[in-house]
């Protein structure tokens, strides 16, 4: 279910390197971003914004195969593994989607996550943990979540926020590492000597602050594929499938890099991905009874 951790690290990672490659590879040949004004400093920031989500979504399968050495079904070679492609398949007919590719990743704990460039090239992948600790109804359930995750487009409309946020840090940390650095300076002409560490410095505060706007929006999406696994699987089995959940003791052991990607395992506070699963039950609760 948490399918979004990834991307954001991916693309957070890329925002840096864009930082380094702008305040220290280019100034070397005399091209500095801001030479445009304000105006060409915000073109500029959005392409390079823009850039790095789109380039994070493009390859968001294969990071995501790659960091957790999974094994792609292409032929089941068990009836549990029968089961698992044709309830996908089952699934992405009645969502409207074309057929995601499904791996099974070797880990303890109860994980799954969803993951692609688009509602018709996505991945979804279930741990063994999973599959050993949930029925078949919840196991259905936790596939119609994140079957709705791709049904619902919502890593490309992720990264349509996050290219927004991206343009906004690029844009800021500069204009701010501007005024900073002529503070510093005394009103001589151009950046000093600190400007760019000063900017470097403040793509990743202000990076800070855009991951926590976009797991608030992460946390609103969540819901909304909480209601989608309900009407694909059933209510009552996607409350089964989050009670289980909550009873999930196992350590995370997804690569840190996706360790928020997963069903289990997220960062806390205005870093985490998911609500807390105690409200996605009330949520689900309340909207049986409405």
């Amino acid at each position: 279910m948490k399918r979004i951790f990834l991307f954001l690290a991916t693309n957070f990672a890329v925002l840096v390197l864009v930082s380094i490659v702008l305040n220290v590879v280019l100034p070397l040949f005399g091209i500095r971003l801001d030479q445009g004004g304000n105006a060409g400093l915000l073109v500029m920031a959005a392409i390079f914004g823009f850039g790095g989500s789109f380039f994070s979504l493009a390859i968001s399968k294969w990071a995501a195969k790659r960091s957790t050495g999974m094994q792609l079904i292409t032929e089941p070679r068990s009836e549990g593994e029968r089961w698992l492609v044709e309830t996908v398949r089952r699934q992405a007919e009645k969502a409207g989607i074309k057929m995601p590719e499904v791996g099974i990743f070797e880990a303890p704990e109860i994980n799954a996550f969803a993951t692609g460039p688009s509602r018709n090239n996505a991945l979804v992948a279930v741990s063994t943990g999973l599959l050993r600790a949930m029925d078949r109804d919840e196991a259905e359930a936790v596939l119609g979540h994140e079957v709705s995750h791709v049904a619902n487009g919502d890593m490309v409309t992720m990264t349509l926020l996050q290219g927004v946020l991206n343009t906004f840090v690029i844009f800021l940390s500069r204009v701010v590492g501007r005024i900073i650095d002529g503070m510093i300076g005394g009103g001589r002409d151009g950046p000093g000597i600190g400007y760019f560490m000063i900017v470097l410095v403040l793509d990743m505060v202000f990076g800070l602050f855009a991951s926590m706007i976009a797991m608030w929006f992460s946390r609103h999406r969540e819901f909304r594929a909480d209601a989608g696994g309900a009407d694909l699987a059933g209510r009552g089995k996607m409350i089964a499938a989050l009670q289980k959940l909550s009873l999930n003791h196992g350590a995370n052991t997804l690569p840190k890099q996706i360790a928020a990607f997963g069903i289990s395992g997220a960062i806390g506070g205005l870093l985490r991905s998911h609500p807390p699963l105690e409200e996605r039950i009330a949520r689900l609760q309340q909207q049986a009874s409405v």
